[in-house]
């Protein structure tokens, strides 16, 4: 009894396990979905595929992989829930047959009890006793039996009841797999249309190679400008000190940015990332590639760039086609927000996390979006996505 009762022990805590694990993708379905109709609105704002950019595009491309997401997080429940079919099968089967041996002994149990009683009653039993000694044993015998008795009545009782709660918890796993089936079904069907929305939309921008060469070419500048005001602000460092000699504030900052590396806040309250670190191959032009110095975060209507950790404000610089940009200073590491209007700090200031730096330029040729370029630099620049939360 002892040895089922650990392996049932066992198992009912590795389903508790999974179940934790089933709800966060649970919560991670809800936030995605929510991510999804925020990009829909998004998408709305463009009246059709003939005036969509390479923005429009991106979004789309955004959608996709949030839609994979959701497909793929529902994949991994339905795994999880098969997992635990499995367990509470192998759990019914043993207690069941633990049951039934135990309700075999109890029966054995009653009937000799039964037999003892009728042909010699418990109080004879006690008094035909040879001495006190042997009538005080016999009657603990009998306290420990009756206590035996109740005990294993009670334990075939909870017993049953368990059988009965997870034959119920089977049933109701089986319903989530069935409907976690259709549901996947029914996202399916949407990236499918929504490939084939993506498509369109390329095939509506191939026309227009020129312009989005001009583009590349622009963002080539801009990257060129950052470069260079990053540089300054370097070399203006080791003018006044070596630049391993940070003060022992910036060393403190420096290590509070690097600990909070994955939990930094979004720069913008809300967006989503339309364009990723790194080397990238272009989404329409064949056989080109762009490398990208920090990431893109595209946000619908107003939006306000803000610190994401506190520091100093080093570089304030206007860029042709680029709005204003921004560098700010956080011990050894750099953050940088460029495409913005109205700023609201200057060289020098102090800001803290999350502090407004200024507005995020909303392009009314682009569907009233606001398109924030976001890079984190420490002697190279580094991936932004790996250093913000998850979440925004």
């Amino acid at each position: 009894m002892k040895f089922y009762l650990a392996v049932f022990l066992g198992i009912f805590v590795f389903l508790g396990i999974s179940g934790q694990t089933r709800k966060d993708l649970e919560e991670q379905r809800k936030k995605t979905l929510e991510d999804i109709s925020y990009v829909d609105n998004m998408i709305k704002e463009t009246v059709s595929e003939r005036t969509s950019g390479l923005n429009q595009l991106k979004i789309i491309g955004s959608k996709l992989l949030l839609r994979e997401n959701i497909i793929n997080g529902m994949k991994e429940e339905i795994s999880l829930l098969n997992d635990r079919i499995e367990l509470n099968k192998t759990a019914v089967d043993m207690m069941e047959e633990e049951l039934v041996m135990l309700r075999k002994d109890y029966a054995r149990i009653i009937i000799n009890s039964y037999r003892t009683q009728k042909g010699n009653t418990e109080l004879w039993f006690i008094l035909s006793s040879k001495d006190f000694n042997q009538g005080y044993k016999r009657m603990k015998y009998l306290q420990e039996l009756s206590t035996y008795r109740r005990e294993e009545a009670e334990i075939i009782q909870e017993l049953a009841v368990q059988i009965e709660i997870t034959k119920r918890t089977l049933q109701s796993d089986l319903d989530n797999i069935s409907d976690l089936k259709n549901k996947q079904e029914k996202q399916k069907e949407l990236l499918q249309q929504e490939q084939t929305k993506r498509k369109k939309v390329i095939n509506s921008l191939t026309s227009k190679e020129k312009q989005l060469r001009k583009e590349l070419d622009q963002k080539k500048r801009i990257v060129q400008k950052i470069d260079e005001e990053i540089a300054k602000v370097i070399e203006e460092e080791k003018k006044r000190k070596k630049a391993s000699d940070l003060t022992p504030e910036q060393k403190l900052i420096s290590e509070n940015f690097s600990e909070n590396k994955g939990r930094l806040p979004w720069p913008v309250e809300k967006g989503i990332i339309t364009g990723q670190f790194g080397e990238q191959k272009h989404q329409v032009l064949a056989n080109v590639t762009e490398k990208n110095i920090g990431i893109e975060i595209t946000s619908m209507g107003r939006s306000y760039a803000r610190s994401v950790f506190k520091g100093t404000v080093m570089r304030v610089f206007p860029i042709t086609g680029g709005n204003v940009a921004i560098i700010i200073r956080h011990g050894k590491y750099l953050s940088v927000y460029q495409n913005l209007v109205n700023v609201k700090v200057k060289q020098g200031d102090v800001v803290e996390t999350k502090q407004e730096l200024g507005e995020v330029f909303n392009d009314p040729d682009n569907g009233q979006k606001s398109i924030l370029y976001f890079m984190i630099f420490d002697e190279k620049y580094l991936d932004p996505e790996i250093w913000i939360s998850k979440r925004n």
